[in-house]
């Protein structure tokens, strides 16, 4: 008799948070990403690291709420590498992968009003401290 294959791992989080000072001293306004989720009806890859040659899952939920950009997503192998180690709490950085749209200088680095929106990634060390996952099931 064979054992079932293990069912995918899911996870939710914020991969972006708006109007807090990022590492690269970045402020998302609100609605940030409006305009790009409206654009998109393929689901966004979940990459590790950022590296488009490692997609570990894909995004199932996304949407801004007043928080950030919420993320409800899959990590297709839940007995894989990245799912041992956001089991673990050893990686729970989200970050994602853009290009500015529309920016403004606000003196200290750039108000980012408009994102193009690519991808969404397992972090180590996510630029947004407080980007996060949140809840792992």
């Amino acid at each position: 008799m064979t054992e079932p294959a293990p069912t995918a791992l899911r996870f939710a989080g914020y991969a972006a948070l708006f109007g807090r000072r990022d590492a690269g001293l970045d402020v998302i306004a609100p609605g940030a990403f409006a305009r790009s989720l409206a654009e998109r009806s393929a689901p966004y890859p979940l990459l590790w690291q950022h590296r488009p040659d490692l997609r570990i899952g894909w995004i199932e939920k996304i949407a801004e709420d007043k928080r950030g950009l919420r993320v409800l997503a899959r990590i297709d192998n839940p007995v894989g590498g990245a799912a041992t180690a956001l089991k673990r709490g050893s990686v729970t950085g989200l970050s994602f992968g853009y290009r500015v749209r529309t920016a403004r200088n606000d003196g200290i680095g750039r108000e980012l009003s408009d994102l193009l929106l690519f991808e969404v990634s397992l972090v180590t060390h996510p630029m947004q401290h407080g980007a996060r996952v949140h809840l792992v099931e």
